[in-house]
């Protein structure tokens, strides 16, 4: 099983994605089946790790907390660049991290890019540091201790690293 299908659940997501997008047939489960199979076997010549999830639990909690605050993050947006015809001060925030899992990491950069007002720009793996645009700082330290408190703290807990 693990050499058809080296990633199942990337395939049954895949397969799912390719008939809501595409209709249900007969063919297109057939050609949807083929895409993802093929595309898991591409998966695994690049070698990624499979993430080991400690904490299932912490799971909901995050993506609650990331949901709210993207609607926030929305509204707060929308109020910058009406409330103030655009005029911010933009500023790139840099933020030391913990957090060395490749997925937790892969997960944060998703997390901080689907934010209106903040992308993730760069990560120094050397030294563990975010570099991060913020449409509006106001105080840098206040999104240093967002982003490590918020986002950083759970992902730790659901991939299992520790606090140094």
């Amino acid at each position: 099983m693990t050499r058809l299908l080296p990633y199942p659940l990337m395939a049954l997501a895949l397969l799912i994605m390719w008939l809501l997008l595409n209709g249900t047939s007969a063919g297109q489960l057939l050609l949807g089946a083929v895409i993802a199979i093929l595309a898991t076997w591409a998966m695994r010549s690049l070698g990624p790790s499979k993430p080991r999830i400690r904490r299932w639990r912490v799971i909901p909690v995050l993506f609650a907390r990331v949901f709210v605050d993207v609607i926030g993050s929305n509204i707060d947006a929308a109020r910058i660049i009406l409330a103030r015809g655009g005029r911010t001060q933009p500023d790139l925030v840099h933020v030391p991290l913990t957090l060395r899992d490749r997925t937790g990491l892969a997960v944060l950069a998703c997390i901080l890019t689907s934010m209106p007002g903040t992308a993730w720009v760069e990560y120094n793996a050397a030294s563990g540091e975010l570099l991060m645009h913020v449409l509006d700082v106001e105080a840098e330290q206040n999104w240093r201790d967002l982003v490590k408190e918020r986002y950083e703290r759970p992902l730790m807990e659901i991939f299992g690293e520790t606090s140094e």
